[in-house]
Parts: C-alpha cells; structure tokens; sequence
C-alpha cells in the first residue's frame, strides 16, 4: 500500500510524532568502549556500532501508535560529528539512519501509513556568535540533508534551534543539496 504524501496526510489527520530519542538511549545501560566505540554522548554511532538498538527505539514508537518517527541524527551534521572525528561518515550515517526508520516503519502490516522525518540538531556551533562561518554551515547541513533523502525521509524537521542564521542553513542546505531534482520527482510520481 502506498503511503501518501506527509503534507497531504496532514491536511486530514493529526500525525502522532515518537518521543525523545536521545532520551531513550541515555536510559540504557550501554558501554562506552563496545557500544559508543569510545565516542561517548555520540548517539549516532550507534547506527554503526548497535543499529539493533536504533531499530528497536523506532519499532517501539510504531508499535506505541506514533504515525512517524525521527531519524536518530539530530547531531548528524559533520560539524557536530567532527567533534568525534566522524565528519567524512556524515552522508553515510544520515542515509543509515534514514534507512533504519524506513525499516521499522515498513515492518507493520496493519493498514496504517507511517512516516519518516528527518531530524537535523542545532549542532554545537553557532554562527550568529561566530563559532562557524554561515556557508560552512550551510554546506554541511546540505551533506545531512542529502544523506537523510538518500535514506528515504518523507520530511525533514529542524529542530530545537535558537540561532536564525542555523535555521536559514538548514533550510537552504536542504534546498541546495544535489539530488533535489530527482527526489522530487520520486515523489511526484507516487502521488
């Protein structure tokens, strides 16, 4: 069955969302050496490292009744990821992420349509108080978002921003990235 475009189910519905992602990892006993691969509070690593457990977390949602579910990459960018030396991992980890929500979602016949959405962080640089150059930032939030349509999103959410200049990044990183063309016209075709 195929699941209508996001926007559209929204003009008919209220979506239910899943809950807090990281908050679902921190709750977990995990080891930081076997489980974060030493990059301790770095949440997407477990796309690599337990993408089991990543998984599961969006099965639960599911199974709970959340119509959609974030991807686990709200530190995603690799500005945030270069933090853990990860930054060349960027596109492949948000197209992991992407892919294992797509999953989970795919995994249940009841009938109801579910979604994915893209979850793009405010990051830990700033530019309106000088810790990254605004076209730095826009090119990798362009590499995120390319990575989350790769993986199969239906929307991205830009999420707990405090900094404009961040949300004009993601915004038109998202808008930027190179294979806008042929997403669109994916989606047009399964309208």
């Amino acid at each position: 069955m195929s699941r209508p475009h996001l926007l559209d189910a929204l003009k008919d519905q209220v979506l239910r969302c899943d809950g807090g992602f990281g908050a679902r990892i921190q709750a977990m006993a995990l080891d930081v050496e076997r489980d974060f691969l030493g990059k301790e509070n770095c949440t997407e690593v477990l796309l690599i490292s337990r993408p089991d457990i990543v998984r599961e977390i969006h099965r639960s949602y599911f199974a709970a009744g959340a119509d959609m579910v974030e991807t686990n990459t709200f530190g995603g960018s690799p500005i945030t990821l270069g933090e853990f030396g990860l930054e060349g991992e960027a596109f492949a980890l948000n197209k992991r992420a992407a892919e294992l929500a797509r999953e989970a979602a795919e995994e249940f016949a009841d009938g109801r349509h579910r979604w994915v959405v893209g979850s793009v962080g405010p990051g830990t640089k700033l530019p309106s108080l000088g810790n990254v150059d605004y076209d730095t930032l826009e090119a990798a939030l362009t590499v995120q978002a390319d990575g989350l349509i790769a993986g199969g999103v239906d929307a991205i959410l830009i999420e707990t921003c405090q900094d404009t200049l961040q949300i004009k990044a993601a915004v038109n990183g998202a808008r930027r990235r190179p294979a806008r063309r042929a997403a669109r016209s994916c989606r047009s075709s399964s309208r």
